[in-house]
């Protein structure tokens, strides 16, 4: 009767800890979750800000515009490699990049390749559907050795050291 217990016990505790365990490979990220009333704009890669990176993205991969989509992020409130859908839409879009207008607005910024599809979108409030959680430690490991050249970097790396990011609150 004691042994059923305790297996019943172990096979309950597994269950729960498996069901209730943070995202692979970032324990401090909250579960895939639906977020509501999310601002996004638009960017793209021929605007004068973006210029100096071309079609280069700030974890250093290509942008993309396919069935997955780039997107930018103040990275202590999304980091880098969120994955994430709009309601009523069917692309996927990754959180791979960052801009300094972003830091502390908690807006997404979906990349355009051109201008015309960049001011079509203009700014719209959205629900998203979060399916996989970035990794604040990838985000620190690609933003420290920035951090002491753009004061925008520096923000979002105290805001993880300090776990002040939205996923820690």
């Amino acid at each position: 009767m004691l042994v059923s217990r305790l297996s019943a016990l172990i096979v309950i505790s597994a269950c729960t800890a498996s069901c209730s365990s943070p995202v692979a490979g970032n324990p401090s990220a909250p579960r895939p979750q639906r977020l509501q009333d999310v601002k996004t704009t638009a960017y793209t890669h021929s605007e004068s800000d973006h210029l100096v990176h071309g079609v280069k993205t700030a974890a250093g991969s290509k942008l993309k515009f396919g069935t997955v989509r780039s997107a930018a992020a103040d990275w202590s409130v999304y980091p880098v490699g969120t994955v994430f859908q709009i309601e009523g839409e069917p692309y996927t879009y990754e959180v791979d990049d960052y801009g300094s207008a972003l830091v502390g607005t908690e807006t997404i910024d979906l990349y355009k390749p051109t201008r015309a599809t960049m001011n079509k979108w203009g700014v719209r409030r959205v629900n998203i559907n979060v399916i996989k959680w970035g990794s604040f430690t990838k985000s620190l490991a690609i933003m420290k050795p920035r951090e002491k050249r753009n004061s925008h970097v520096r923000e979002m790396v105290e805001k993880i050291e300090r776990g002040t990011t939205p996923a820690n609150s």
